[in-house]
């Protein structure tokens, strides 16, 4: 099975060429670093101990930077490793002024390129997060006897039956995982089962506070600018889904008359397309990036650039999150609630389901399906209590997770 999955490999590094090219042309790549991916490196190694961090896009990426500030002020270790599969998330990354933290793009899992990539960096330990599984890479790190984690572990039912069609080979992968944390229970019976032997239940990295989060003067520059407004926010949103919030404007807008809604896309590289079917309304459209103060007669405040909605979190007493009304599963909830504010989402949030049950129980969240629903849920008060509960969880999630990793750091080469 390893080899037929090398030999698929090869075929798709063959036509790559024209992947790349396609993807340059999309804004999904970057025009220079997309050779990371074939394990050439473009940042260098410094001597010491390095712990080594992959996680697939921005999602994995945001949930590890609180170890990542921990471990940068930490004088055992010298060089940060972050290595990521999206320019979204490199783009993220680009924000943080970290001092001995270094981003690459995850190397393709063919042999020799990831056995170049290992022989360059040499980690002391590799800390996978969520569902990065990687055949190719475990094999070599278990080889040169280098520890694997996968942190805030997540399987899904689907991606376990998947696993388990090739029972073989999947045990061959997940018992090559030194230590498994999985972020919910139904990851742990999992992991069980595929044969990874050392398991600790923790929690859900994304309970954690980001303690780099010093945007208090961005905070009250948004305030000042919508302090005379109305305002609720749509995050994270797919395909359609800005059509449904901007209905729901549409509707609140008939009695709120100084009414903003700020929509933040998913991907901004769909933002011409938005403005197009949102303009179709006649509604009033914005970008952030035009950086324009006066919005008399705005409808519909558009984020275009990656990062930003932690900061509008933070003013908002309503937030929709996105990826709910489709077929996408979901986004992370965790964020928004943190703030205060009250969480609505469609009916589809597998993705999340164990995060949103949390919620539920604290009556933080609500299920809306169409304009209609969604523009009557809205609201323009905090929940205050909820910075405290989210708060206390995510403190001792924290410290439990700060003393495995180490713990076992201690003991890395």
């Amino acid at each position: 099975m390893f080899i037929i999955y090398q030999i698929s490999l090869f075929i798709i590094i063959i036509i790559s060429p024209l992947i790349i090219i396609i993807r340059i042309l999309k804004n999904k790549e970057h025009k220079i670093r997309f050779i990371e991916k074939f394990g050439i490196h473009s940042k260098f190694r410094k001597r010491g101990k390095l712990i080594w961090f992959h996680g697939s896009s921005v999602g994995e990426i945001m949930s590890i930077i609180p170890l990542i500030h921990y471990y940068e002020n930490n004088k055992s270790i010298d060089q940060i490793l972050i290595t990521s599969s999206t320019l979204s998330s490199s783009n993220i990354l680009r924000k943080y002024k970290f001092k001995k933290t270094v981003h690459q793009f995850f190397p393709i899992d063919f042999f020799f390129i990831t056995k170049k990539f290992l022989n360059y960096w040499k980690p002391s330990v590799a800390i996978f997060i969520e569902s990065e599984i990687w055949p190719t890479v475990f094999k070599i790190l278990d080889k040169k006897k280098i520890p694997l984690l996968l942190l805030n572990a997540r399987i899904t039912n689907k991606s376990f039956k998947r696993w388990f069609m090739i029972e073989n080979f999947a045990k061959s992968v997940f018992k090559k995982i030194s230590y498994g944390y999985p972020q919910n229970i139904e990851t742990f019976k999992y992991l069980k089962k595929l044969k990874v032997k050392k398991i600790n239940f923790i929690g859900n990295l994304k309970f954690i506070e980001n303690p780099l989060d010093k945007t208090n003067n961005l905070k009250n520059k948004l305030e000042l600018i919508f302090s005379n407004y109305k305002i609720w926010v749509a995050a994270s949103t797919h395909p359609d889904e800005e059509i449904v919030c901007a209905k729901a404007h549409v509707i609140l807008k008939r009695k709120i008359k100084n009414l903003i809604t700020i929509i933040i896309p998913r991907h901004i590289n769909r933002t011409n397309e938005i403005i197009s079917k949102i303009s179709n309304l006649g509604l009033k459209v914005i970008c952030h990036s035009s950086k324009i103060k006066k919005l008399d007669n705005l409808d519909i405040y558009l984020v275009d650039s990656y990062g930003e909605s932690r900061n509008f979190y933070k003013i908002a007493k309503t937030v929709f999150l996105g990826g709910s009304l489709t077929n996408r599963g979901g986004q992370n909830p965790l964020e928004a609630a943190r703030y205060g504010a009250k969480i609505l989402h469609g009916k589809n949030i597998k993705n999340f389901e164990d995060i949103y049950t949390y919620l539920k129980k604290l009556n933080f969240t609500k299920s809306v399906s169409n304009p209609e629903n969604l523009a009557s849920s809205v609201e323009f008060k905090l929940i205050k209590k909820k910075d405290f509960i989210i708060q206390k969880l995510g403190n001792k999630i924290f410290k439990e997770t700060i003393t495995e990793l180490s713990s076992l750091l201690k003991n890395a080469n």
